[in-house]
């Protein structure tokens, strides 16, 4: 929005520097004149005879005092106009360091030398907000060119098959229609991801209370036939943890993290434990599954999306978008909670979800099913 030019802050702090110095000169000058002159005879003889009168040294005093109170303007100004400009040092690199940011680089710091103060208190600030910023659309920009390349190959795919087909009306269509409804189910499986990981990112959602074992629960209802088909077995047990959040995102986090679970398993015998409960003022929520060792080294990407864990074994054929612990991730940082993934000593993953107990103002425990 377009402002009207007024007075520059340098201006103001020389004036009112300006101003100080005056009004204590003439302060001093006043009592002075007043405690000094008023004992002074005001006779044509002066005191004792011999001193000037009242009349002789208010007219030298008051010259001098002319004298003195201009200097002290000339000095005023000067020194505030200096004194300003270095105080106001720091705030002009602030300035041109937000100037540098709002054109777009995100790299600059101002890294103000010096002792703790105001201004570089600003400043440190200042650099940690340009660190996280620089950070965050580093991450937006890989994840949209993550996103666009996944989205970009079930379209390719598509368009391939399509293109068989038309060269060759008369071939196997059931088999061409079934690898394109397959191909369009990862799309869509796909858009519904990126959607709900914009959705929790935004948070944006009503808060109500949501109990972790029910979501367990129904997690495990949907997901069973395809723990059987792969011979695990699925433990789902604990108290209840109410938390406050969004069903549909807490159901979608708790579900991401059992399917991972069932779907990085051993080929067959292996296990998936699901424990619910209260630490403290938190819902806690933990699941831990059997499967092949995962090295540690690869743990802190397991959360980024589009990182499939490319070193760890799955044992179907659909490769994923690699979205589910993004997604698992967003929720919980969403709903103000903590994620820890630590790796088996015997292979597998034990993650723990710790979320905010439910607000005495959050409504009745509810379910995600509609």
């Amino acid at each position: 929005m377009p402002r009207r030019p007024g007075p520059s802050t340098r201006l103001k702090l020389t004036l009112s520097y300006a101003g100080v110095v005056l009004v204590t000169g003439a302060v001093l000058l006043a009592v002075v004149w007043v405690f000094l002159l008023r004992y002074v005879p005001d006779n044509s003889q002066g005191l004792l005879g011999i001193s000037p009168n009242r009349y002789l040294l208010s007219r030298i005093f008051g010259r001098a005092a002319a004298v003195t109170m201009g200097v002290l303007l000339v000095a005023g100004l000067g020194g505030g106009w200096v004194l300003a400009g270095r105080m106001l040092a720091p705030l002009t690199r602030i300035t041109a360091a937000a100037r540098t940011a709002g054109s777009g680089s995100l790299s600059h710091r101002i890294r103000m030398e010096g002792r703790q103060d105001e201004f570089r208190e600003l400043a440190d600030a200042f650099d940690g907000m340009l660190e996280r910023l620089e950070s965050h659309v580093a991450e937006q920009q890989r994840f949209a060119a993550n996103a666009s390349h996944e989205l970009r190959t079930p379209l390719a795919i598509s368009q391939a098959l399509l293109d068989v087909a038309r060269r060759d009306p008369d071939g196997d269509h059931d088999e061409v229609f079934a690898r394109l409804q397959a191909v369009n189910a990862r799309a869509i499986d796909l858009t519904e991801a990126l959607l709900l990981l914009g959705r929790s990112d935004r948070g944006n959602f009503a808060r109500e209370t949501v109990d972790l074992s029910l979501l367990a629960e129904e997690a495990a209802e949907v997901l069973l036939p395809r723990a059987e088909e792969r011979g695990i077995t699925l433990d789902v047990s604990g108290g209840a943890a109410p938390v406050g959040g969004s069903a549909e995102l807490l159901l979608r986090m708790v579900t991401n993290l059992v399917q991972n679970a069932v779907v990085h398993n051993l080929p067959a015998g292996g296990t998936v434990t699901v424990r619910t409960g209260t630490r403290g003022d938190l819902g806690e929520l933990r699941v831990e599954n059997t499967g092949p060792p995962v090295p540690p080294g690869l743990v802190p990407t397991l959360t980024e999306p589009f990182r499939r864990g490319t070193e760890r074994v799955r044992t179907d054929e659909h490769a994923g978008a690699g979205l589910g612990l993004a997604i698992v991730h967003s929720v919980v940082r969403a709903h103000g909670g903590s994620l820890d993934l630590v790796p088996r000593p015997g292979g597998g993953l034990l993650v723990t979800v710790l979320l905010p107990a439910a607000g005495p103002d959050s409504g009745p425990t509810v379910s995600a099913k509609v």
